[in-house]
């Protein structure tokens, strides 16, 4: 077995005296100590042991660390390391299995306990160095929220963001400094919150009320089309709904969207799990920026926008487990680029509403198979006083599954 040379330990609020016998033993028998100011000012004035202070980037203290390895080393970190904390990142370049880990109550732990929520009943999310953004695509009426604070600013952004999103009267608590002395708890609502004097070590409760005659935004494929800013390019509610179906998003997949138009594919995309991941390329520099505004707008900022025409700007992306054709059926060599990214296994789905581009899917159904279907959608609207069906165009819709 490897040796375990490095060791992770959780401390909360109640400091070093608040750990448990084998916690305390990893940090007095390590030779280096590594964390921020704060755990480092834990220990005793005397300490003479190195001592490595987290840097921006923060992989050039991991490589520090790395470059020890051997040496007995402890990492001094905050709450349970593994969530959302300097745990997740160390596994990504160090095995586990060199590892010793000791957890402490983390904060969404914490928060559930002074709240008497149940954890398994709330969404947890972290804006520390994220968007606030991110916020948006876990409100819904009746959702209980935790958030980790980026600062003491995050909570009066996340009441701004609430309130404009229709839901002022939600309830906000903002847990500062749980599990120390210092501990206090401030509650509002959103469209009503002032408070400016907030710890920076906070954590944000919220229970989600939405205003009178708010609709919610659905998780499931299909948003409404009012929801988008688009210039007319938008591939429409119904047909959007089932293409993301064709698609089959699984949380950690990672989707081209070629032609993005709005964005509208591959935000419901990432919409569907945290762990989605997307790409949008766009070659129109207006509907570049209607991507970046709907992806903030419905709480997906991760998405990475590409700018440039298909298929020269798929050069060098991340193989997919999916994608998306839009738009730009035509281009040559489009397919074939397409097809030679994709896992075996993954999944290629192309609309189009023209004779030319039901041409190209013709042919490259003809070279590796795949299902050929025809949407048509009618919607009710208004004839004089009357109601009659007005036709969408037709889409033509490939799907395949590359063996």
């Amino acid at each position: 077995m490897a040796r375990k040379w490095l060791s992770i330990v959780g401390i909360g609020e109640d400091g070093l005296q608040g750990l448990s016998a084998i916690a305390r033993s990893l940090i007095e028998q390590a030779e280096v100590i590594v964390g921020g100011d704060r755990h480092l000012a834990m220990l005793p004035p005397d300490d003479r042991r190195e001592k490595i202070t987290w840097i921006s980037p923060i992989s050039t203290s991991i490589e520090e660390i790395i470059r020890r390895r051997g040496q007995s080393i402890c990492v001094l970190a905050s709450g349970d390391p593994m969530c959302y904390g300097i745990g997740v990142t160390l596994t990504r370049h160090i095995p586990v299995s060199e590892m010793t880990i000791i957890p402490a109550p983390s904060t969404f732990s914490l928060a559930s306990a002074r709240l008497g929520w149940s954890l398994t009943e709330v969404e947890t999310l972290s804006l520390n160095a994220r968007p606030p953004s991110l916020l948006q695509s876990y409100i819904y009426p009746g959702a209980r929220l935790l958030i980790l604070s980026e600062g003491k600013d995050t909570p009066a952004i996340a009441a701004e963001i609430l309130t404009k999103r229709g839901y002022g009267g939600s309830k906000i608590t903002v847990l500062e400094r749980m599990g120390g002395i210092h501990e206090r708890i401030v509650e509002g609502t959103a469209a009503s919150w002032s408070e400016t004097q907030i710890a920076a070590l906070n954590a944000i409760a919220v229970d989600c009320i939405a205003d009178a005659g708010v609709a919610p935004l659905p998780r499931l494929p299909g948003l409404p089309d009012n929801a988008y800013h688009h210039d007319g390019q938008l591939t429409k509610r119904e047909v959007r709904a089932i293409t993301l179906a064709a698609l089959a998003p699984t949380p950690g997949q990672l989707l081209w969207d070629v032609g993005a138009g709005c964005g509208s594919i591959s935000i419901e995309w990432l919409r569907s799990h945290v762990r989605c991941r997307a790409v949008a390329i766009e070659q129109n520099s207006s509907r570049l920026h209607y991507i970046a505004d709907n992806a903030n707008a419905l709480g997906t900022p991760n998405l990475q926008i590409i700018t440039g025409k298909a298929p020269h700007a798929l050069k060098d992306l991340p193989t997919p487990d999916a994608i998306f054709i839009g738009g730009g059926v035509t281009a040559l060599g489009l397919f074939d680029i397409c097809w030679q990214a994709l896992h075996p296994g993954g999944r290629l789905v192309a609309n189009v509403v023209t004779v030319e581009g039901e041409q190209t899917l013709f042919q490259w159904h003809e070279q590796v198979g795949g299902n050929l279907t025809r949407i048509a959608i009618q919607r009710a609207e208004p004839i004089g006083k009357f109601l009659g069906w007005r036709a969408m165009a037709a889409v033509t819709q490939w799907v395949v599954v590359k063996p």
